[in-house]
């Protein structure tokens, strides 16, 4: 499993014109599932993206988490994340996982962070084609994979 998360004064999600997700300051998690993830790739990396210290103290050290800061959560679900380049100029989406998998840990990463946070984690919808937009804080971008 992977997450691309970003620091953002605010981020939204919109399908077919109209908003179904949005935040102000926080983090926008960008998720991927890959074929052979489990429970614990979900408990790892919410854990981790929770507790990651991106914000800044009060003397401007990134020393603070989303949860110290009363941030704001939008996870996206992204299977491109997933990408093979190895070979050739278009990319594989062969480790990607199937709706069967993705979706129930997708759903749950969101709970989880949920719970984790005190606060309703705002989503896209799975598989819709969906525009992004955000307001990168910093920038602050971490890539976090639960197979390293």
């Amino acid at each position: 499993m992977k997450l691309v998360i970003q620091r953002v004064q605010e981020s939204s999600v919109t399908i077919d014109g109209h908003v179904v997700g949005s935040i102000g300051a926080g983090l926008l998690i960008l998720v991927g599932v890959a074929q052979g993830d489990t429970q614990e790739d979900v408990d790892y990396l919410v854990s981790k993206a929770a507790n990651m210290r991106i914000f800044d103290d009060e003397n401007g050290v990134m020393n603070r988490s989303v949860i110290e800061t009363g941030g704001e959560i939008l996870a996206v679900s992204q299977f491109t994340l997933l990408a093979s380049t190895k070979k050739g100029n278009r990319p594989s989406y062969i480790h990607a996982a199937g709706h069967e998998l993705a979706v129930p840990l997708y759903e749950n990463f969101c709970l989880q962070m949920s719970e984790k946070t005190g606060k309703a984690t705002a989503k896209g919808v799975f598989g819709a084609d969906m525009k992004v937009s955000l307001i990168n804080d910093g920038p602050v971008t971490i890539v976090i994979d639960s197979k390293n």
